[in-house]
């Protein structure tokens, strides 16, 4: 097993250039340091550097060597500065970028709590469904309900939990069009959905056993906001999926009925995505497990389907 203290060494003579300079940073006398250095040549059994009087380089495995001796400082180093920033009260402004629904269902509602918990925080939310770049618009966090977390990049993805959704409708609708009784019999029904490409539309929807059926449909009615979609499936324009927030309370005094109990879409992923862990303000941490926790937890607010997020 190599010394990693050496390996600290080396990295600080090679980037110092020298070991006089080196041993006055690290507060080592040069001949130990020197001695030191000389014993991880001949443990590795090559030569890292070339010494003359009047400068050191590096040999060509010298180069690589350092080039991982210095990612295991900085990892060390990150390390550290993850420790002391746990140890540290949040503090500073977040920057969140959040979609329309989920701000209006989920984080809403909890923002309160969250910034009476930690008072030194300020939050910037910018709350839309435009996808954002989170590198070059200077946001920390942006919130997600996706059907997976492939299409995230080299982004760093906090799994926040499976949100839920179901096919609803009037009853007066299902009285004007009749109750489906299989999924080939929803596509009698009238819809309305939040986007159509040249006036049509499909609903991937998962059965009983895992059986699945793709309802492809012709909306009678657009629009990009779920609220006001939920008003016209309220009146019996047409049937629509819903998230579970969203019509919890009008199935239970019966406003809105399941279509065809058993079928959905497939639940969604409520996720964050952030540039990197390393380098996480202790704010930007606590938010995450706050948010975390209140989604996981009893008798909290549900999130909402991927349809409301881009």
């Amino acid at each position: 097993m190599q010394d990693l203290n050496d390996m600290l060494y080396f990295v600080e003579v090679v980037e110092r250039g020298g070991f006089a300079a080196a041993g006055r940073h690290l507060g080592i006398p040069k001949s130990r340091l020197s001695r030191r250095v000389a014993e991880l040549e001949t443990h590795l059994g090559v030569r890292l550097l070339q010494r003359t009087t009047r400068k050191l380089s590096l040999t060509e495995v010298g180069e690589l060597y350092h080039r991982h001796c210095a990612a295991m400082r900085d990892a060390a180093d990150a390390a550290a500065e993850a420790v002391e920033q746990a140890q540290t009260e949040p503090r500073g402004t977040i920057r969140v970028a959040c979609p329309v629904t989920l701000a209006q269902s989920t984080v809403g509602p909890i923002m309160a709590a969250f910034l009476a918990r930690y008072p030194q925080v300020k939050v910037d939310m910018r709350v839309s469904n435009r996808v954002v770049d989170l590198v070059e618009e200077g946001i920390d966090v942006a919130l997600r309900v996706r059907p997976t977390l492939e299409d995230s990049g080299s982004l760093v993805v906090k799994n926040l939990g499976l949100t839920q959704t179901y096919l609803v409708a009037s009853p007066a609708q299902l009285k004007r069009q009749g109750q489906p009784v299989s999924p080939e019999d929803l596509a009698r029904l009238d819809t309305v959905s939040m986007s159509a490409i040249d006036g049509r539309a499909s609903w991937p929807l998962v059965g009983p056993g895992g059986a699945t059926h793709v309802l492809p449909h012709q909306p009678r009615y657009v629009a990009d906001d779920l609220l006001t979609l939920k008003f016209a499936v309220l009146g019996g324009t047409g049937m629509c999926v819903l998230p579970d927030y969203m019509c919890h309370d009008e199935i239970q005094d019966g406003r809105l009925v399941p279509v065809l109990p058993g079928w959905a879409p497939r639940p969604g992923v409520f996720h964050a995505v952030y540039p990197s862990r390393r380098g996480m303000v202790p704010a930007v941490r606590r938010f995450l497990d706050f948010l975390a926790a209140y989604t996981n937890g009893e008798g909290l607010p549900r999130v909402p389907d991927a349809d409301t997020c881009s």
